[in-house]
C-alpha cells in the first residue's frame, strides 16, 4: 500500500511490526455500541482458524463486529479506458492477526499487460455515527443511537486486525487512457505474519471508450472547502505556507474529482458558527474617516490562486452577503477617534438602510478588484437557503453597485426564477424538480443548474451512516433530469476527530465532510467519483452518437429513474444502478470505434 502519513487524532498510537511491514502511525477506533444478537456471537465459533478474505461489493458497508455475509470469491467489473473503477475485500477472523497487508499483481489481458501501479489498496476504518433514521436528520435528538460505520479508507502500509472483527479493504483501478481494450486478469494477495495468506482474482474488462481528463468534464460539481478545519486539524498556522502545503493534497483530491467551483468567504463565517472550526474570514475589512472604506484582497486572492494553480478555476462562489441568521460584518475602525480596541461587528438586516452603506462600498470595489484579476466574469456572490425578501434586496443591491458580477444561490424557496443574473441555481432536492425547458433556456445563456442535498434528505445521501452506492445514485438522477451537477455541504468542515467519531452537533453524521484529514478519501467520496463518471460516460455518448438506438436502453434506465420515486428507501436501488452502469457499457461496446 502507498503510504502517506495521516492526522494523528487524540487516540493515535505508533504501531511497530515486524515481517515486512514498516512502521506505520494508525489510531484506536471506537467501540462498537450496537449490542450483538447470540447467534452473531456464535457464528464467530465457526470460523476456521486464521486469516479468512473473499470480495464483497462496493454497494455496501460491512459491519465490523459481525461474520460478513452474501460474498464472493471472485470478482469482474467493467471501465472506460480513463476510468477509475471500485472494488472491496472483506477479511475476518477469529483470532489476533499482525500486520496485514494487501498486494495487487499485474492485469494482464491476452494480448497486453497493465502495471500494479495502477491499482491501490486502501483499509477501511470505522468511525462513530447516527443509526439512520428521519430522527437523525437536522436536529437530532440527544440519545439517538450510535452505529460504528465503516466509512474512511486508511493510507497505510498494513494494519492489526483483532480477534472476532471484520476488516474491509477498498481496492481502486486507475485504467490507463492509453490502455488496450480487453479483460484483464489479476490477483490480488492478503497476507499478514503468522499464518499465511489469502490470494484473490480479480477482473476488469477494459472498453474500448475513453473517458476525459477530470479537468475537462462537464460535470458540476460543487463541494464547499474550509481551509481553517485543515488548519486545526494539521496542527498549523492560518494561511501560513505550511497550511496550503497541507491543504495541496486535500484539494488535489476534490480537483482530481472535477470540482468546478472555488469556496470563499467575504467576511467572517457566514453560516453563523455552525462548524466545528469558524470559518476565517478571506478579506479583511477597514474603516477610516469620512466613512471611506478599504479592504485588503490579500489572502482571497492568494487562496484563489492557490486554487487555481491544482486545475479548479470554473467559478468562485463567495459566501458573506447575506449571512445565516443576523447580518454581522467584522471590520477594523481605523478612524482617528477610535479607541485601542478596534475590533469592531456591525448588526444589520437587508431591509435597514446601514445594510446598502456597508456592502454597496464594497460590491463597487470588489468588481473592480476582481475585473483587475481578470476573474470578474466567473464570480459570483453565493447565498445559502436565505429568505426571498432578503434574495430580493441581495439581487437589487448586486444590480446596481456590480452588475457584472454574478449571483449564485442554493434555493429552498423556488426563489430562483424571481432574478435575471442568477448565474449559479442549485435546487434542493427534495424540494423540487426544475424543469427540463428551464434548465434548457438557462444553459443556453451559459447559466449552471444543479440540485443539492444536505441534512434533511434521508435517501440518496453520503451520510457516514449511508450505503455508498447512494452517492453514486446521486448523479444518475443528475444525468435523468439534466442537471448539470451537484452540490454538497460540505467537503472537509470536520468535527472534532472525524476519523473516530462523524457526528456534530444536530446535523446527520458525516453530513459536514466527505473526506478526512491527512487527504485520506471515503467509500462515500469514491462512489461519488465513480457517479461523475457516469454522468459524464452517459453525455460523451449522447454528443458523439445522438439518435443512435444503441443508446436507447440507457434513456430508457434514465427515463425510469424519472419516474421512480427517489426517496423510496425499500426500491431494489442495487439492481437498478447495475442495470444503469450494464445499458451504459453495453452500448459503449457497441460504439467503440
Amino acid at each position: 500500500m502507498k503510504k502517506i502519513f495521516s492526522f494523528i487524532s487524540a487516540f493515535a498510537v505508533v504501531a511497530l511490526v515486524g515481517c515486512t511491514c514498516k512502521t506505520v502511525e494508525t489510531f484506536k477506533e471506537a467501540a462498537d455500541p450496537t449490542p450483538l444478537t447470540e447467534e452473531a456471537k456464535a457464528a464467530w465459533n465457526d470460523v476456521k482458524c486464521g486469516l479468512n478474505a473473499t470480495w464483497g461489493t462496493p454497494d455496501l458497508v460491512y459491519s465490523r463486529s459481525e461474520v460478513p455475509q452474501n460474498l464472493s470469491e471472485c470478482y469482474a467489473t467493467t471501465g472506460w479506458r480513463g476510468e477509475k473503477v471500485s472494488a472491496q475485500i472483506v477479511l475476518w477472523t477469529a483470532k489476533d492477526l499482525k500486520c496485514v497487508e494487501c498486494e495487487i499483481s499485474d492485469f494482464k489481458s491476452e494480448d497486453a499487460k497493465l502495471p500494479a501501479s495502477i491499482a491501490e489498496a486502501r483499509f477501511v476504518r470505522y468511525t462513530l455515527g447516527d443509526a439512520s433514521s428521519r430522527d437523525c436528520l437536522c436536529g437530532r435528538p440527544n440519545g439517538h443511537p450510535a452505529i460504528l460505520q465503516a466509512d474512511m479508507l486508511d493510507n497505510l502500509d498494513c494494519l492489526d486486525v483483532e480477534a472476532n472483527t471484520a476488516r474491509p479493504i477498498w481496492i481502486t483501478v486507475n485504467i490507463p487512457q492509453d490502455a488496450k481494450a480487453g479483460v484483464y486478469k489479476a490477483k490480488v494477495k492478503v497476507s499478514h505474519c503468522g499464518c499465511g495468506s489469502v490470494t484473490l482474482p480479480l477482473e476488469v474488462e477494459v472498453v474500448n471508450q475513453v473517458l476525459a481528463e477530470p479537468s475537462e468534464w462537464s460535470y458540476h460539481l460543487d463541494l464547499w472547502q474550509h481551509p481553517s478545519a485543515v488548519a486545526r486539524a494539521e496542527g498549523v498556522e492560518l494561511w501560513s505556507e505550511e497550511h496550503y502545503e497541507a491543504m495541496r493534497p486535500l484539494m488535489q483530491m476534490l480537483a482530481d474529482a472535477g470540482q468546478k467551483v472555488i469556496t470563499a468567504t467575504l467576511n467572517r463565517d457566514p453560516w453563523q458558527y455552525q462548524c466545528f472550526d469558524d470559518y476565517e474570514p478571506m478579506i479583511y475589512w477597514y474603516l477610516y474617516d469620512n466613512d471611506e472604506w478599504k479592504y485588503d484582497y490579500s489572502r482571497f486572492d492568494k487562496w484563489v490562486e492557490f486554487m487555481m494553480s491544482l486545475g479548479i478555476d470554473k467559478q468562485i462562489n463567495c459566501y458573506g452577503m447575506l449571512p445565516w441568521g443576523k447580518c454581522t460584518l467584522d471590520y477594523q475602525d481605523m478612524r482617528s477617534d477610535a479607541k485601542d480596541n478596534r475590533n469592531r461587528k456591525i448588526n444589520t438586516t437587508p431591509q435597514e438602510d446601514k445594510y446598502e452603506k456597508v456592502w454597496g462600498p464594497f460590491l463597487k470595489d470588489f468588481s473592480q478588484h476582481l475585473k483587475e484579476k481578470g476573474w470578474l466574469h466567473i464570480t459570483n456572490m453565493a447565498i445559502d437557503e436565505r429568505k426571498p425578501e432578503d434574495m430580493d434586496v441581495a439581487a437589487a443591491m448586486i444590480k446596481k453597485y456590480a452588475p457584472e458580477l454574478g449571483f449564485a444561490m442554493a434555493d429552498n424557496h423556488d426563489s430562483y426564477k424571481r432574478y435575471a443574473n442568477m448565474r449559479d441555481v442549485c435546487v434542493g432536492q427534495r424540494h423540487s424538480v426544475m424543469a427540463p425547458e428551464e434548465i434548457a433556456a438557462r444553459r443556453a445563456k451559459g447559466d449552471v443548474s444543479t440540485f443539492y442535498v444536505c441534512c434533511s434528505t434521508l435517501f440518496p445521501n453520503a451520510f457516514t451512516n449511508s450505503q455508498p452506492y447512494e452517492s453514486e445514485l446521486l448523479s444518475v438522477y443528475a444525468v435523468a433530469h439534466d442537471y448539470d451537477g451537484m452540490l454538497r455541504w460540505a467537503y472537509n468542515s470536520w468535527p472534532a476527530r472525524p476519523e473516530y467519531d462523524s457526528r456534530f452537533r444536530y446535523w446527520a453524521s458525516g453530513d459536514t465532510y466527505i473526506v478526512y484529514p491527512g487527504a485520506r478519501s471515503s467509500v462515500r467520496f469514491e462512489r461519488l467519483i465513480d457517479g461523475v463518471e457516469l454522468f459524464e460516460k452517459v453525455h460523451a455518448l449522447r454528443a458523439k452518437h445522438a439518435g443512435n438506438e444503441a443508446l436507447a436502453p440507457i434513456e430508457a434506465k434514465l427515463a425510469e429513474m424519472r419516474q421512480l420515486n427517489l426517496n423510496d428507501v425499500s426500491y431494489d436501488w442495487i439492481t437498478f444502478l447495475a442495470e444503469t452502469n450494464k445499458a451504459i457499457n453495453e452500448a459503449a461496446k457497441q460504439l467503440a470505434e
